[in-house]
């Protein structure tokens, strides 16, 4: 895939789709500014995405500037590829609005790669990528021409209308259960990938890096019981050697990130010097939206 240019304006139905967050109102697009009845607007950005927080977020909680170069040179690399190709392939088959004009919201989209490859598995299908950090949206906008962006706090109600969705995408990101089923329209789909069992262990282990949580599947499971049915659960693993450059990528681009004068953590990643091979290991669960 090749970055898109940034688009002029997010795509209609995005527009459509998107509720002022001071009123909960429709807008409309006047030029570069989305508005609504009661005049409260948001001006696009030049990159082409809307910051819809009108509260700053505390430190720590969105990636930065640093974080989002990480991962989009980590990405570049392919080494996550075959967890986006089976992302892909599981919304295509039987989602709604395939042949429509569906929409898919990615809940926690980052810098749009995961989103882009969805929407190239649904070529009549369009994006809105949700996320709080600003950086990454920056290059969310321009990651595919059927894509806008916008900048909210996903553990906030999204400004965003009810029953608007196919299919939300949750990847690596805060899970908020009440705001998924709120917008997904009956029948719709919620996919969600997050790091399984073993996932960068080598690296965990050398570099004494924060520990994944092992029940978190499991906590997903309890928490979505009450509106979802699991479809489908599969686990994507591989082995990779990644360059000096590449483990500092990885680390950086995480929560670690927020934590490296933790133990020495910044020391030991500028002290890499020869290549490491891990495992990456990704669990993909499949929901179905009930009622």
């Amino acid at each position: 895939m090749r970055p898109a240019p940034a688009p002029a304006a997010p795509p209609g139905t995005v527009v459509a789709a998107l509720r002022c967050s001071v009123c909960g109102d429709e807008m409309a697009l006047e030029a570069r500014t989305l508005r609504c009845p009661a005049e409260h607007s948001f001006d696009l950005a030049r990159q082409g995405y809307v910051n819809l927080l009108h509260a700053s977020v505390p430190k720590g909680t969105a990636d930065t500037a640093a974080m989002v170069s990480a991962r989009e040179a980590f990405l570049r690399g392919g080494f996550y590829a075959p967890l986006a190709h089976a992302l892909a392939s599981r919304a295509a088959p039987g989602t709604p609005g395939t042949s429509g004009e569906g929409l898919v919201v990615d809940a926690g989209a980052g810098t749009g790669y995961y989103l882009a490859h969805v929407l190239d598995a649904l070529p009549e299908t369009t994006g809105l990528a949700l996320d709080v950090s600003a950086p990454a949206l920056k290059r969310a906008a321009r990651a595919h021409p059927r894509l806008g962006a916008a900048v909210w706090n996903l553990w906030k109600p999204w400004p965003v209308a009810s029953g608007v969705a196919d299919l939300v995408v949750n990847v690596f990101a805060p899970r908020n259960a009440g705001e998924f089923r709120r917008v997904l329209a009956p029948g719709g789909r919620l996919l969600v990938a997050g790091p399984g069992r073993g996932h960068l262990a080598e690296l965990a282990d050398e570099l004494a890096l924060l520990d994944v949580d092992a029940d978190k599947t499991e906590r997903l499971d309890a928490t979505l019981a009450q509106g979802f049915r699991l479809v489908a659960r599969e686990d994507v693993s591989d082995r990779v050697t990644l360059s000096p450059d590449d483990v500092r990528n990885v680390v950086l681009m995480g929560p670690n990130a927020h934590h490296l004068h933790r133990n020495g953590l910044a020391d030991r990643l500028a002290a890499v010097a020869e290549p490491m091979t891990t495992s990456t290991v990704f669990t993909v669960s499949v929901y179905e939206r009930l009622g």
